[in-house]
């Protein structure tokens, strides 16, 4: 008496998400907690960062590691707030407009552990925000996965050959008994465009409607479903790929070799000694020229008299200033990638998954 299928099936997706959405929380936070093992493991284990797949500055594995994980913490409270706001008893509104009847909505509230009711009985069969917002969600969260499995799928080839996979998540070729191919990885990355599809099938689906309810709002359902189904099973390949991975700490600190990504350091050294940062970007860049018309791969290899005539502040302590180790050693602000910030971080991220 007094109800719909309309305010049913808002209540059953609600109450579904209720269930299923942190049981993926819980498994976004054992991927979270693989990484910080890796970053416990790591914290000196030096690799250079990018940026327009340059060098640009050396840091640590943990560091990175970090940072994928903070990416994940992120969605963990986006899903945790999509929870709060799909936590409204959609029961009493009927087809659109309530009832004549006596009901008390608030009865239902209680019983199934509802925070109150919707506000609007027309909006509340009409609203499927919280399909949007949970894909949404999903959506956002495979963008991260692709974007560490795109990492994952560079560092594997021969010319980095920082990361080997397990060959419980490589594949070998049909045709060339060498190959060990990151598969796994490829096919999280490939799997993106399916999970963007289903937001945008959930938005074209309401981008027309007028309220209250129309038989277009049965659509909701499969592209919601898929895109968490797809999600939750990446997470848990992904998961299982990266705790499995062995880590090549020698080519990974090779690479802070060459590339010049010490030069900022350099400028810093100067600042330090009085130099406006503008002037000191001027002579590092100059520093870096003159090592490679040198045909040299480092400013640290250039003799101290090269380096003077950059500029006079230069002293013999910048070759102890430029090693990679002190580079990231000294890079002390909070968030940063020196042993003690990253043992911050670590323990900022474990007290978040307790």
């Amino acid at each position: 008496t007094g109800r719909s299928r309309n305010d049913q099936i808002a209540l059953d997706e609600r109450l579904y998400l209720r269930r299923v959405i942190p049981l993926l929380i819980d498994e976004v936070k054992t991927a979270i907690a693989a990484l910080v093992k890796i970053a416990e493991d790591h914290k000196e284990s030096l690799l250079t960062g990018y940026t327009h797949m340059q060098h640009a500055q050396p840091g640590t594995l943990a560091q990175h590691m970090l940072a994928w994980a903070q990416m994940l913490r992120r969605d963990c409270l986006r899903l945790n707030s999509s929870l709060e706001r799909i936590n409204e008893n959609p029961l009493g509104s009927g087809a659109l407009q309530g009832s004549t009847l006596p009901l008390n909505r608030e009865a239902t509230v209680q019983k199934l552990g509802f925070t109150g009711v919707t506000a609007n009985t027309l909006d509340t069969v009409s609203d499927r925000d919280y399909c949007i917002e949970f894909t949404s969600d999903f959506a956002i969260l495979q963008s991260h996965l692709s974007r560490m499995c795109e990492e994952i799928v560079l560092w594997s080839t021969t010319e980095f050959s920082f990361i080997d996979l397990s060959e419980k998540w490589s594949t070998g070729s049909s045709i060339m008994p060498q190959k060990k191919n990151p598969d796994f990885a490829e096919l999280i990355r490939g799997r993106t465009g399916k999970v963007y599809g289903d937001l945008i099938n959930l938005l074209t689906m309401v981008k027309g409607l007028p309220l209250a309810y129309d038989r277009d709002l049965q659509e909701d359902k499969e592209p919601l479903f898929d895109a968490l189904d797809t999600v939750e099973a990446n997470l848990k390949v992904f998961t299982a790929m990266i705790s499995s991975a062995k880590w090549n700490t020698e080519k990974m600190a090779a690479s802070c070799q060459g590339g010049f990504a010490n030069a900022t350091d350099l400028a810093e050294y100067l600042v330090r000694k009085g130099m406006p940062f503008r002037t000191a970007h001027t002579v590092a860049a100059k520093a870096v020229r003159s090592a490679i018309d040198s045909g040299l791969s480092r400013i640290e290899d250039l003799s101290l008299d090269k380096l003077k005539e950059c500029s006079p502040l230069i002293e013999e302590d910048i070759f102890s200033k430029l090693s990679a180790e002190e580079c990231v050693s000294q890079r002390k602000v909070t968030g940063g990638p020196s042993p003690e910030c990253t043992e911050k971080q670590i323990k900022d991220l474990k007290v978040f998954l307790t």
